[in-house]
């Protein structure tokens, strides 16, 4: 609790608003109770302004571009832990001893075939289905085959639901892949770390032996730890309100995949590869940069600014070197909109109006890229952000579960529609 409070004055009176302070960032004050001393709710569209919850697990400083998971700079963790790691210290809020690290390690691998049944049930979809409609369907389906463990609020049910989930959604990503190419689905192997097996499983066919490239490997887990969780967003946030109600936590998940589907949160490394293609030679760079200068001009540039970021992103910032290792490796040579990529962000890091705006190139401007290197067709890109954000939304999903100040989200409205009217019958209309 904060030594201030804040005072709200209204026709009906004054009101006094109880001021939180976090660990980090800005104070909150407490709106509850406003609505019954004052009649009068708080209007926020997008929820801007407006803390949701009590939350320990991620912190973003958009002015200053941190990002801290349980209060480690994610510039740490990129460079010192594995993805496996950073999903145990966010599920559980430290970092294990080698001990823990290995249990869990050794957990994961070994939970990451699918049942049967549950395999079988991608050929009910269209050959051209997205990859996102498939997933996001066959997560929704697990609560049809682990209904024995899904009690929210048992301790044990909760963990073997968050192990469970990590563990098989590269499992399920790649049949939903494999599905799309009309290729057989590939199963897991346990002797291989949790990013190495999603490669093979995404790439790997029975004709022939599969060699796992080392830099592609270190690649997806480094872009696996920058994507496992970025505090209250849109689709966190959907698996926390649509967790809120009891529902099982596998259709909580599955709503969660369904918001990052969208254009504006998860497809945005894949809007970057369009924006490119559209571009299509180095030589336009200069006419469309003036475009995205035109407010009258609707070309913008993706992968360019933050909404929360106001300066650089941090994941930008460490991914761009993995993004130009990945290129100087796997880079096919023939591929212009590699040069084109690496030429836009050398324009947009020193034209003025970029800088003064600070729209410097973000985290999806440079996924998208690698990605494309590795071999992944542009619409599973938002299926491996799913594969690394699943870990943040169990998290969320497991703090708002035991959060004694829970409760059912319902969000209010400003109501502008006709005041009460009386029904006529249709024939008097």
């Amino acid at each position: 609790m904060s030594d201030k409070n804040y005072t709200l004055t209204g026709e009906s009176g004054s009101a006094d608003l109880p001021s939180y302070s976090g660990t980090l960032g800005p104070d909150v004050a407490d709106v509850r109770k406003l609505y019954a001393q004052q009649n009068i709710f708080t209007f926020d569209p997008g929820f801007a302004s407006t803390a949701s919850c009590r939350s320990e697990i991620t912190f973003i400083d958009g002015d200053e571009g941190v990002l801290l998971y349980r209060g480690y700079p994610v510039e740490q963790l990129a460079k010192n832990s594995s993805f496996i790691e950073v999903c145990y210290l966010l599920l559980y809020g430290e970092l294990p001893t080698k001990a823990e690290l290995d249990k869990f390690d050794n957990n994961i691998r070994t939970h990451t075939m699918i049942n049967e049944t549950m395999l079988r049930l991608f050929n009910g979809f269209h050959h051209d289905a997205h990859p996102m409609a498939m997933v996001s369907g066959v997560v929704g389906s697990m609560s049809a085959f682990y209904h024995e463990t899904m009690d929210i609020h048992n301790a044990r049910h909760r963990e073997i639901f968050s192990h469970r989930i990590i563990a098989k959604l590269p499992t399920i990503a790649a049949a939903a892949y494999k599905h799309s190419l009309g290729q057989p689905f590939v199963y897991p192997r346990n002797d291989l770390d949790y990013s190495s097996n999603l490669l093979q499983m995404f790439f790997s066919v029975p004709a022939e032996e599969y060699e796992i490239d080392s830099v592609a490997a270190e690649a997806i887990d480094l872009l696996l730890i920058l994507h496992a969780d970025h505090e209250q967003n849109c689709s966190t946030s959907t698996v926390r309100l649509a967790g809120s109600s009891g529902t099982n936590p596998y259709s909580a998940i599955a709503a969660g995949i369904a918001a990052l589907w969208g254009p504006a949160h998860g497809g945005a490394n894949e809007a970057v590869l369009r924006m490119l293609e559209q571009i299509g030679s180095a030589k336009n760079i200069d006419e469309y940069v003036a475009k995205a200068k035109d407010k009258d001009d609707p070309f913008r540039l993706m992968g360019f600014g933050h909404r929360v970021y106001k300066n650089f992103d941090p994941r930008a910032t460490i991914i761009r070197d993995m993004c130009h290792k990945v290129l100087a490796k796997l880079g096919r040579d023939d591929d212009p909109l590699f040069e084109l990529a690496l030429e836009l962000e050398q324009v947009a890091l020193k034209d003025e109006y970029f800088v003064e705006k600070k729209l410097y190139p973000n985290v999806d401007f440079y996924s998208g890229i690698i990605y494309r290197a590795l071999g992944f067709q542009p619409s599973m890109f938002t299926v491996m952000f799913a594969i690394a954000r699943t870990v943040g939304w169990v998290s969320h999903w497991q703090e708002m579960i035991t959060d004694p100040e829970h409760r059912i989200g319902r969000p209010r409205q400003l109501y502008v529609g006709p005041a009460a009217r009386d029904y006529i019958d249709v024939a008097k209309r």
